[in-house]
């Protein structure tokens, strides 16, 4: 039987997506070692410049060490696709919506070019995460919001949600196969209920009352979309105590120009009410956006620094192609974007320092892996990294750690 390497770039959806295409297959063995794979699937990501950079340095070094076909699929088959199949440097490109027809797509003996479309919907079932101790279940697909720097709406289609049935089929199987902790994950996953009369906040009190679900935890969502009923579960023992709100900015002039439809006032409110409830919060943050003054940045970092946050998922700002954002002015220079990036970076990081010090509650960890160094690695309910030295095996194992060591960078402990 040939064999298949998947090489899965960027966010939790692909990894979700890639482990629908391993399911699907019947004609073909998975390989984790590239090395002796026949056919190597590409799961891309497009989000910024340099997401598709590190698909096409990957690219390169296959075609080095390597004679398997290289297959692309993910959000970068829809931009960057066309033109590397012209340049024979992949055998076929094929779009989300194509990923069942796996086995049929590996086959093909001429070169293709099949994006699907942007308005399919899953229905597959996974019942295993090869490798994982959490599972990855993706909700939704698409976004109906048009920030002005982003190209995913274009490459993912409009928001709609998944089956509610067979999510939570698919998650009374995972957890039937000792699966406890369980990330919702989508392009836009607080959108989840349009078009099936249901919410996140619905759709997480059903997974809840599933046998075996341990914790869930949100992928990235909107402040406008923690409602009055998502705030009534906030207070369940199953909810991760971490929350990531995804801001982009905290200038109000800046989230104009972004077109974002978050206000830095209202923000801070629910950051602080967030906050007084216990839970950490993360968020998104670009630096570099076109109209970025010295002015707006002065007062998103004064706005910054008031605002209760504990993680941080920040980027320079990426020009794509075809968003509103190519074409403002005037532009950031990319040195400058870095030094503000590294300066929001610092920040977060003391303000996650902080937080860790000032908690004196029990730690509730699931370990997830073990490094080379032979240190155990998982993370709280807080979503803060632990590192746990025992003689015993912990893979996969749910522990409550009472004394352990706050370091800058993680906390440890020892059993």
């Amino acid at each position: 039987m040939k064999k298949v390497y998947f090489k899965t770039f960027g966010c939790r959806t692909n990894l979700y997506d890639s482990q629908v295409m391993i399911g699907a297959l019947k004609d073909y063995e998975v390989t984790q070692n590239e090395n002796e794979a026949d056919a190597i699937v590409i799961n891309s990501c497009t989000v910024t410049n340099g997401a598709d950079s590190h698909v096409r340095t990957y690219i390169s070094h296959i075609e080095k060490t390597s004679k398997a076909k290289i297959f692309l699929t993910g959000c970068g088959a829809h931009t960057k696709g066309e033109s590397l199949l012209s340049a024979g440097r992949v055998h076929g490109v094929f779009g989300q919506s194509e990923k069942l027809k796996i086995d049929s797509l590996l086959s093909e003996e001429k070169p293709y070019y099949n994006p699907g479309d942007l308005n399919h919907i899953d229905n597959a079932i996974v019942d295993d995460f090869v490798g994982k101790s959490r599972a990855f279940i993706k909700v939704q697909e698409g976004c109906d919001f048009r920030c002005s720097y982003c190209i995913i709406p274009y490459v993912r289609g409009d928001a709609r949600s998944m089956n509610e049935e067979k999510i939570l089929e698919q998650i009374s199987r995972l957890a039937l196969n000792g699966f406890g902790e369980f990330i919702l994950t989508g392009t836009n996953v607080g959108s989840y209920g349009k078009g099936n009369n249901s919410s996140m906040a619905n759709l997480m009190k059903k997974i809840s009352q599933i046998r075996g679900v341990r914790r869930i935890r949100l992928g990235s969502i909107e402040p406008i979309q923690i409602t009055d009923e998502f705030k009534e579960v906030l207070d369940e023992p199953w909810l991760e105590k971490h929350l990531h709100i995804a801001l982009q900015h905290t200038s109000p002039k800046m989230l104009k120009l972004m077109n974002r439809r978050n206000v830095y006032k209202q923000d801070r409110e629910l950051f602080e009410f967030l906050s007084n409830k216990g839970f950490a919060i993360g968020t998104d943050f670009i630096t570099g956006h076109p109209g970025e003054s010295e002015e707006i940045w002065k007062e998103a970092i004064k706005n910054l620094n008031e605002l209760p946050l504990t993680h941080l998922h920040a980027f320079t700002y990426s020009k794509r192609d075809g968003t509103p954002s190519a074409n403002m002015k005037p532009e950031v220079n990319g040195k400058l974007a870095k030094e503000r990036l590294h300066q929001v970076e610092s920040i977060i990081k003391e303000k996650n320092y902080s937080f860790r010090k000032n908690n004196n509650l029990p730690l509730d960890v699931l370990i997830e892996s073990q490094r080379e160094d032979g240190l155990y690695q998982g993370f709280d309910q807080f979503f803060n990294k632990l590192l746990l030295k025992s003689d015993e095996d912990m893979l996969g194992n749910w522990i409550s750690v009472d004394k352990y060591e706050i370091k800058r960078e993680n906390n440890y402990a020892e059993l």
